[in-house]
């Protein structure tokens, strides 16, 4: 019988025979130890698109917050160039600087005016036209402080400026007949002392909408007699008889805007708008309501006008006598829109801010984050509308104690 060259455990002690070499075998006994494998280089795997992306993607310290660093003006103010897009065809691009950045509108007073604007249908300006100053506006420690720019007749502009990101159409839905009375009851439940209210161009309409208009603001003026009424208005395609009959329907600030200077208006704004017309707008509504109004127009900087034609343009404003001007940085809301000529510093914008007071506006806002409805001029023109209304009652008290010592009462 041949011999095996292996025994069990627990049979007795035999003499041990010299055997001959076992073959290798790969077969692993479980009576025997286990040889150690011989290391096989394998070929590494190829790396997926997947898992590039997701070992280049961010980290976990991008999502935790740092300690801001300050850093030198010189570097704060420096503007920086990225390159986006897929390899091959990447481009370089300006990001947004530091001073133009805003936080994400997130509260509790932020999302309950959305609510009673949904709930009542109406649309605003801050939404439609995109507006950084969202959550600055809409988020203030209590309604009283909060400010919405109302958007009348829809949502959809009959106009293609190339600057705005309102809709367009040559023919925008009808209007609706119940917001004025809708406008009316918001306002007055949330308790404003100011209000801003502005439109989309409606040349589809003979009057261009102005009736609309009037009767909103009469209607805000019955349920909230004290709250002040700002009306940012269109030109009604040059026609000046609607201009007076938004400004004798009771408002207290009447504003339309230039956009910008004369020699880019045609490449800014639409075809049927023009910076002469504007001028006659606010001249009109100055002249109606005998210097009661106040008038107020707003500039877009970084659009590619020079110094000297902002000069100009301030110059035309003061022959007309508008009372405040605000300067607000342009920031192009799609690829489909205009592009941003330059990004103009924080400096820049008190410069202008100081040229404007020194030239006699009784107001003026600038800043890269300004815009024509913007809440930083609202408390200094509810003051002085208030003060003028002091003024006249004083003056209509004294005329009254006149009267009556000159007829012995």
């Amino acid at each position: 019988m041949k011999a095996s060259r292996f025994r069990c455990l627990y049979a007795p002690a035999v003499a041990q025979r010299t055997l001959p070499a076992p073959l290798p075998s790969s077969r692993t006994f479980a009576t025997a130890a286990p040889e150690p494998l011989a290391t096989e280089h394998k070929p590494a795997r190829r790396r997926t698109t997947f898992q590039d992306r997701l070992n280049n993607g961010p980290t976990l310290s991008s999502f935790i917050p740092t300690p801001p660093t300050s850093l030198p003006a010189s570097e704060a103010l420096e503007l920086r160039t990225a390159f986006v897009g897929p390899a091959g065809r990447k481009k370089e691009i300006t990001r947004l600087p530091e001073w133009l950045k805003t936080p994400i509108p997130d509260n509790s007073n932020y999302k309950k005016i959305k609510a009673d604007l949904r709930g009542l249908n109406l649309h605003t300006v801050c939404e439609e036209a995109r507006c950084p100053n969202i959550s600055d506006c809409w988020g203030g420690t209590d309604k009283a402080a909060a400010t919405a720019t109302i958007m009348l007749m829809g949502d959809t502009c009959t106009r293609g400026c190339r600057f705005c990101s309102v809709k367009t159409s040559r023919a925008p839905p009808p209007l609706d007949p119940h917001e004025p009375e809708h406008t009316a009851e918001a306002l007055s439940r949330w308790g404003l002392g100011y209000v801003v209210l502005t439109s989309v161009d409606r040349d589809d309409l003979a009057d261009g909408g102005a009736s609309h208009f009037a009767e909103t603001i009469m209607k805000i003026k019955q349920k909230a007699p004290n709250m002040l009424v700002e009306a940012l208005t269109g030109d009604y395609a040059g026609d000046l008889d609607m201009v007076e009959r938004v400004a004798q329907s009771g408002l207290d600030v009447y504003a339309h805007n230039v956009e910008t200077v004369e020699e880019l208006t045609p490449m800014v704004r639409d075809r049927r708008a023009g910076f002469r017309q504007s001028l006659q707008v606010l001249e009109r509504a100055k002249k109606v309501s005998e210097g009661r109004l106040i008038t107020k127009t707003s500039i877009m900087l970084g659009l590619g006008e020079t110094e000297e034609q902002l000069w100009e343009t301030l110059r035309e404003l003061r022959k007309i006598d508008v009372d405040v001007v605000t300067f607000g940085q342009y920031m192009r809301p799609t690829k489909r829109h205009m592009k941003v000529y330059e990004y103009v510093t924080p400096a820049t914008f008190e410069l202008w801010r100081q040229r404007a007071l020194d030239m006699g506006f009784l107001y003026c806002a600038s800043g890269p984050l300004v815009r024509s409805s913007y809440k930083a001029g609202e408390a200094f023109i509810e003051n002085v509308l208030k003060k003028r209304t002091i003024q006249s009652g004083t003056a209509v008290a004294a005329a009254r104690v006149h009267v009556a010592d000159s007829i012995g009462i």
